[in-house]
């Protein structure tokens, strides 16, 4: 969630500790346990009563028929085959013009 590597988390407790004091570090770490999962539960809710989580879903199907039709739409390996098959002709008209 917040990429925080093991490093960083240490000199963060290192700065609480000199900070808040060891007595009081618990009592702070349940606090800001207390309001993390307030906050989670409020953006949840939000999300809930917003819609957020429908748009997302509905926004990834219309990506996904977006990315579908491009694909379907590319023609390319058509191309490729066009011009494989006009080289092959243009070798074999070379070869018969070549043999008269």
């Amino acid at each position: 969630m917040f990429n925080i590597g093991f490093a960083e988390l240490l000199l963060v407790l290192v700065i609480a500790y000199v900070i808040v004091g060891p007595k009081d570090l618990p009592k702070v770490a349940r606090w800001l346990g207390r309001m993390v999962r307030k906050a989670r539960q409020l953006l949840k809710e939000l999300k809930e009563e917003t819609g957020w989580n429908e748009m997302m879903a509905e926004t990834e199907d219309v990506r996904k028929d977006v990315e579908a039709t491009i694909r379907e739409a590319d023609i390319s390996s058509e191309l490729k085959d066009a011009r494989k098959e006009l080289n092959k002709s243009l070798r074999e008209a070379e070869k018969d013009t070549m043999k008269k």
